[in-house]
């Protein structure tokens, strides 16, 4: 792999630490959300990176980014509806106070 892949790999694997430092540490729902929206970005700055320095001459690496990131928009649509529907039940969005829910 080339030098200069270093420099896009670098910021994507900070990218993926900070995400998962936040998902582990919150507890807020939406804090949450974000760290995972984080970490699926951080992954698709490694897929068109990798397919750029190891396959230069093909697409599917940047097909497969814009598909992961329709789906991740999918994904964080349907996860802030859901949030907002127990955020009306039960007025409260901390994941601790899930186990107490009575629907």
């Amino acid at each position: 792999m080339a030098n200069s892949a270093i420099w896009y790999l670098i910021p994507a694997l900070i990218m993926f630490g900070c995400g998962v430092y936040g998902f582990v540490t919150r507890r807020n729902m939406i804090a949450m959300l974000i760290s995972l929206e984080l970490m699926l970005n951080a992954v698709d700055i490694n897929f068109v990176v990798f397919n750029r320095f190891l396959f230069p001459g093909s697409m599917e690496g940047m097909f497969f980014t814009l598909f992961a990131i329709a789906i991740a928009a999918a994904e964080t649509a349907l996860a802030i509806a859901i949030i907002i529907n127990i955020f009306r039940s039960v007025k409260n969005i901390d994941v601790r106070d899930l186990n107490k829910m009575k629907f």
